[in-house]
């Protein structure tokens, strides 16, 4: 009798499983961690009483961006009683030391039995994240385009820069100034606006690199960057536009310097 009543005890006080919620879950049910929940299969059933023992941060997975849905993490037994599953599982994740051992459980799990099937995290990560590959090379492609627009605005610009400047130029030529002179005054002009232009393109692009990303991080609730301005495509595009810029000056002055002065007067 003494030992049942001691059994009945322990199993009375056993302290209630504990799960792990994300941060939009909690938010939404106004969750914190040590609340008691019931935990069932379906709404309004019978269910196990559980307790929040942790709040977990969503990542920032390209994967779980468009998933409007709740996650919660909670022991495997808990999971198969409550799903009535079995021991069976759809999926499952295995860590290991390098790349050489990543090959090694590669094939053996894929030799395991057949329909097994096992994948490298790296490329299930690239098919999960297929729609933002391919806003990526809409996004190069829209880029190609605006370089191309802007080097020919750019040329346009400095040849009417130019052709206001005729008559200055040419004076300057019959005093004796030298078309190399010419050459590197145009040249070096264009290579000043190129610069700065850089600049202020760069501050514009932090700029709606910001607002891009505070509009979708909330939108989405998640701390994925959608926006990124690296130290690489800075110097990308101030080498770019540097070399844009002493093009279109080095075109339009080899433009200027050809034609005689005296022509250049109207005479």
């Amino acid at each position: 009798m003494t030992a049942l009543v001691l059994i009945a005890l322990l199993q009375f006080t056993t302290p209630p499983r504990t799960i792990a919620v994300d941060a939009r879950l909690a938010a939404a049910a106004g969750l914190r961690v040590g609340d008691r929940v019931v935990v069932a299969a379906q709404p309004g059933a019978a269910g196990d009483t559980v307790v929040v023992g942790a709040i977990l941060a969503r990542r920032a997975d390209p994967s779980e961006v468009t998933r409007n849905a709740y996650d919660v993490r909670m022991h495997l037994d808990q999971l198969q009683s409550l799903i009535r599953y079995g021991d069976r599982v759809d999926r499952f994740a295995v860590a290991t030391r390098d790349s050489s051992a990543t090959r090694v459980a590669l094939r053996a799990i894929n030799d395991a039995a057949f329909g097994f099937q096992a994948w490298p995290s790296r490329e299930i990560a690239a098919q999960t994240s297929e729609t933002f590959r391919v806003v990526s090379r809409f996004h190069r492609a829209i880029g190609v385009i605006t370089i191309v627009a802007s080097a020919i605005f750019l040329l346009c610009i400095l040849l009417l820069k130019v052709e206001e400047r005729r008559r200055d130029v040419a004076a300057l030529r019959l005093i004796g100034l030298s078309r190399s002179t010419v050459l590197r005054s145009v040249v070096l002009e264009a290579a000043v606006v190129s610069v700065l232009g850089s600049a202020l393109g760069v501050l514009i692009g932090w700029g709606a690199s910001g607002l891009v990303n505070a509009y979708y991080q909330a939108f989405y609730d998640t701390p994925l960057r959608f926006s990124i301005i690296t130290t690489g495509i800075v110097l990308f595009a101030v080498t770019l536009s540097l070399v844009l810029g002493l093009a279109a000056g080095a075109l339009a002055a080899l433009r200027l310097v050809r034609t005689p002065p005296l022509t250049l007067l109207g005479r």
